[in-house]
């Protein structure tokens, strides 16, 4: 399977040829920490941000955003359950094209996450970063949320679990991601402290 380099921390990473062909179909219409987030969740290598921003544009990939709104600035009210913004932005009279989809509507992407449309022409979010990120406050970089019980439709605050790069690789590693969120939340606290002791093992 032919391969390309990526690096981070003068680590090389070798992109295959399934990488490379996820990150090309997920691309447009997210914004790069959505898209580090799924693909740190379909593969056991952790990427991190610049990877992935590097790798979209070694590999002349759009996300269909300029740049402006990368870090997410939503504008939320109670009409639309906090989620998205008024539309401001909408197509002329005339000038909506014929699959056109309202700000508000939802989609389900080929690996079963919710993404809600958030603003004109074609601004789609992932659903769960929203909600948590409403309740929770932003969510730090290279961080991904996990499902507890596993279950991607169940998008209760309760059931979405903050974790970082190197938790996520732990839990995937060891299988601690289970349909039982309990057990999931508990895999989490696990693969954190796992994630001490090695820091503190690279310190001596």
């Amino acid at each position: 399977m032919a391969r390309e380099k990526g690096t981070v921390n003068k680590v090389f990473h070798q992109w295959t040829d399934e990488e490379k062909e996820y990150l090309r179909k997920i691309t447009l219409g997210k914004h790069h920490r959505e898209i580090l987030e799924l693909m740190n969740q379909k593969f056991k290598y952790q990427f991190n941000l610049m990877q992935i921003k590097g790798a979209i544009n070694r590999y002349k990939l759009k996300t269909g955003f300029t740049g402006r709104y990368e870090k997410g600035n939503i504008p939320f009210n109670k009409n639309t359950k906090g989620l998205i913004g008024p539309n401001k932005t909408s197509f002329k009279k005339g000038q909506k094209p014929l699959n056109h989809r309202p700000v508000g509507s939802e989609r389900i992407t080929v690996d079963g996450y919710t993404e809600i449309k958030t603003s004109e022409p074609d601004k789609w979010e992932l659903k769960h970063r929203l909600i948590y990120e409403k309740e929770k406050g932003k969510i730090p970089d290279d961080y991904a949320i996990v499902f507890a019980d596993g279950n991607k439709q169940n998008l209760d605050i309760n059931n979405l679990i903050s974790v970082s790069r190197y938790q996520l690789l732990i839990m995937n590693q060891k299988k601690l991601i289970k349909d039982d969120a309990d057990l999931t939340k508990t895999g989490a606290i696990l693969a954190n402290v796992l994630v001490k002791i090695n820091e503190r093992k690279r310190d001596i």
